[in-house]
């Protein structure tokens, strides 16, 4: 069993002159539930169908589960579990009909799991789908999708049109399948605070490049916000990988990465010097889709990846 759940390759898609993917390389560990962030249009779907074989790469190459999606997919559609963003279902099928229809077309279907699930949720089995809420609908698309006892679940956007108390559920129900580690789940949204409830693991994508991709736990010890003196910014920049920055009156704002405590300048005579403060996700998200404009930038490097070499070296991220 290969010990990822995907691996893409120099991963590229385009239409026409239109990259929607473009150089995507990364590697999903099993076990993770991962939160994929981007502004719309940066890819996310386009990686999410070509992960699961709905779409052919222009360029690169893919694996879910150690296999091809174009290939094998007859060895990745039984391990994979794909929610989309409008949980398409049949609107005209009871929900009975829905788990009957799963059940026959799923060899390691699971009935009685999404059975307890639905009725644990208060959804009537005998209920016609398109007559249920929105927030019923994700939830039974997600019963179903775990119902194959997938190794990889993807979900593009399963919340987005939802309340807060629905999306609250849906996810709370997520974090119970995934609570264990044998399932991997790869999440698409733009909610972060969502996000944070959940994953462990985050891949940003923006200007159709992978930005970022790590734990979590690993990217917020490898982030920090510094604030000083506007007059000495210049010397911070030099001295560290700078991702944001933002200057107000005479005091500066950046926010930096590195691979160990920062060893901050005690600033000019007179000067309070500068402060060190723990980066929140979304600051450290929000300054990483800011670089969308920077859409010739190399992919910065994973948080395992960083060395001390290259802070000592300096320069702002590109």
């Amino acid at each position: 069993m290969s010990t990822s759940a995907l691996e893409a390759r120099g991963l590229s898609k385009r239409y026409g002159r239109t990259w929607a993917l473009r150089d995507c390389t990364l590697t999903l560990p099993r076990g993770r539930v991962t939160a994929l962030v981007g502004p719309n249009g940066a890819g996310k779907t386009t990686l999410l169908h070509l992960a699961v074989g709905l779409l052919e790469p222009t360029s690169g190459d893919v694996t879910t589960c150690g296999f091809s999606p174009l290939r094998e997919p007859r060895e990745v559609l039984p391990r994979i579990g794909f929610v989309a963003q409008d949980h398409p279902l049949y609107k005209g099928f009871r929900v009975a009909e829905m788990l009957t229809l799963g059940r026959k077309l799923n060899p390691r279907w699971n009935e009685t799991v999404v059975r307890a699930r639905l009725q644990r949720l208060g959804i009537p089995l005998d209920r016609r789908v398109g007559k249920l809420s929105g927030g019923q609908q994700a939830q039974v698309a997600l019963g179903l999708a775990l119902a194959k006892r997938p190794e990889l679940l993807v979900l593009d956007e399963p919340v987005a049109s939802l309340d807060p108390l629905a999306r609250r559920e849906f996810l709370r129900m997520l974090a119970e399948a995934a609570d264990g580690g044998e399932l991997t789940v790869l999440l698409s949204s733009h909610i972060i605070a969502d996000l944070e409830q959940v994953c462990d693991y985050l891949i940003i994508l923006s200007a159709s490049r992978v930005q970022l991709v790590g734990e979590i736990a690993e990217i917020r010890r490898t982030h920090a916000v510094l604030t000083g003196p506007r007059g000495e910014a210049e010397e911070m920049v030099r001295a560290y990988t700078v991702i944001d920055s933002d200057h107000v009156g005479r005091e500066s704002r950046l926010l930096v990465r590195a691979s160990e405590p920062l060893a901050l300048p005690q600033g000019s005579q007179g000067s309070q010097g500068w402060q060190r403060r723990e980066a929140t996700m979304e600051e450290i998200v929000l300054a990483y889709l800011g670089q969308s404009e920077l859409s010739g930038a190399a992919a910065p490097l994973s948080p395992a990846e960083f060395t001390t070499a290259e802070w000592s070296s300096g320069g702002v991220a590109r």
